[in-house]
């Protein structure tokens, strides 16, 4: 059913009718926000550095609407004369191309800004970076429990555009953001969550202080009725309290806080106006870890009072995990496999080892994000027995390793080198022994060898599938 109640979808729709728009990027996103442009009226075309047969299966139906593409090596030399842009979120908005365009008049947004703008419901969004997809998935499932029609989208999920004209004001959207999405974000969500900040993406953002600039639009544009979590445990985002606009609520492992959760005798305590109220025991959570811990009350920090303790007490009991975030894939001769692939930065790797005991073959490397393997490296001794290392930064992550070894004084093991995830694999495997772990959490990202993580760990999966 169509919302015709949404004023500004309606002045949009208005506005961008033969309106020439160039949409850079032709990825999951960028499909459906071509296709609703067309239907809308605008003149569409795509630009992508990918060549025609990449696309070949789909690109005849888009031509059928009368989109235009622009495909190659030099598919940027037509963006000339356009009346609005649309990036992709992993592409800079400051290429000289896209800032001559800017210069003449084009209007630069992207996807995701667009929505926000047309979005009539209440809306979720968090960031960090690590557990997003968690915190989001979690807050999607404690809303959805309570009764609310809810929709997931951003990082994860589906494009939510292609859905804009269906959401209700009463309905609740949850959102994943990452730095690239927000770094050009004009509107800020009515609650917003940063779940932590470390080093990641530098291969991309020139610097940190850009990375954690990025991060702050998802609260810089709040009212001071909105809602902002953060981690008071973090550095960074405990001083992002000081810079806050709306209402802010903390969470913490560490240290009781007058509003928002805290730990107190192993139990989630959530407090606001004086206000205490038990959540859940620890021990009653299905995820394991302290960092899903933090997750959780992340999300109970963004939800309460829509949602009453009764529904999270049941979502938390039962919610198992998100696909590639140290999921469980088979447990052989007694050697348990866990995917962990999403670990594509050293902080979600500790965070990922923190939940075994020792015993664990550690499947690590891949592209260079630019990222110091430091703390890494000072993490390994006496929580990985052995390391299969593949990819680009193989060689870094031996070196941070070696290094603490030797200034610590810790007896070395094991360090084997591997060509492909399936020479790792099978490393990892002969060596393992009754009641060990092997685990793929890279501490890197997978564009050396793979299109993306969800790629990477559905490979792994498939040949920890086949061992016999």
């Amino acid at each position: 059913m169509v919302n015709t109640l949404n004023k500004a979808l309606e002045s949009y729709k208005k506005g961008i009718y033969g309106k020439k728009a160039a949409v850079l990027g032709f990825g999951i996103s960028n499909r459906p926000l071509a296709r609703i442009l067309s239907k809308w009226g605008a003149q569409v075309t795509v630009f992508d550095k990918k060549e025609d047969a990449a696309f070949s299966e789909i690109l005849a139906d888009y031509k059928k609407l009368g989109i235009d593409f622009s495909l190659g090596e030099n598919y940027l030399d037509k963006l000339k004369g356009f009346d609005v842009i649309l990036r992709t979120p992993c592409m800079r908005f400051d290429i000289p191309q896209i800032q001559r365009e800017v210069a003449r008049g084009a209007e630069l947004t992207s996807e995701m800004e667009v929505f926000f703008k047309l979005c009539p419901a209440f809306v979720y969004a968090v960031t960090g970076s690590d557990g997003k997809t968690t915190t989001t998935s979690l807050i999607y499932e404690f809303l959805k429990n309570e009764g609310y029609k809810c929709y997931l989208g951003g990082n994860i999920g589906t494009p939510l555009l292609d859905r804009i004209e269906e959401i209700e004001p009463e309905d609740k959207v949850v959102l994943e953001l990452s730095s690239f999405q927000l770094q050009t974000m004009k509107d800020s969500p009515d609650v917003a969550v940063i779940t932590n900040i470390s080093p990641n993406h530098l291969d991309i953002h020139k610097s940190m202080e850009e990375y954690i600039d990025a991060k702050k639009n998802i609260f810089r544009h709040q009212k001071e009725s909105d809602r902002l979590v953060l981690n008071y445990d973090n550095p960074i985002t405990r001083g992002f309290i000081s810079e806050a606009i709306a209402n802010t609520a903390i969470f913490s492992l560490n240290e009781e806080c007058s509003f928002g959760t805290f730990i107190r005798n192993n139990r989630i305590i959530y407090r606001e106006n004086n206000k205490e109220t038990e959540i859940i025991p620890i021990s009653e959570i299905k995820l394991p870890g302290m960092y899903n811990v933090e997750n959780i009350m992340a999300a109970i920090t963004a939800v309460i009072p829509e949602v009453v303790p009764g529904s999270i007490l049941k979502v938390a009991k039962t919610f198992g995990g998100v696909e590639h975030r140290n999921e469980f894939v088979r447990k052989i001769r007694d050697v348990t496999f866990r995917n962990n692939s999403i670990g594509s930065s050293p902080t979600r790797t500790i965070a990922a080892l923190k939940t075994f005991d020792g015993n664990v073959i550690l499947i690590a490397g891949g592209y260079d994000k630019n990222l110091s393997y430091d703390e890494l490296g000072a993490f390994l001794p006496g929580h990985v027995k052995a390391l299969v290392l593949m990819g680009a930064t193989a060689d870094k992550i031996e070196a941070a390793y070696m290094k603490h070894i030797e200034k610590e004084g810790f007896e070395p093991v094991p360090v084997f080198k591997a060509g492909n995830m399936e020479d790792a694999v099978k490393k990892a495997y002969s060596i393992a022994q009754s009641g060990d772990t092997v685990l793929l959490s890279p501490a890197s990202a997978s564009f050396d060898m793979y299109a993306n993580f969800v790629e990477r760990g559905n490979h792994f999966k498939e040949i920890v599938k086949s061992l016999e």
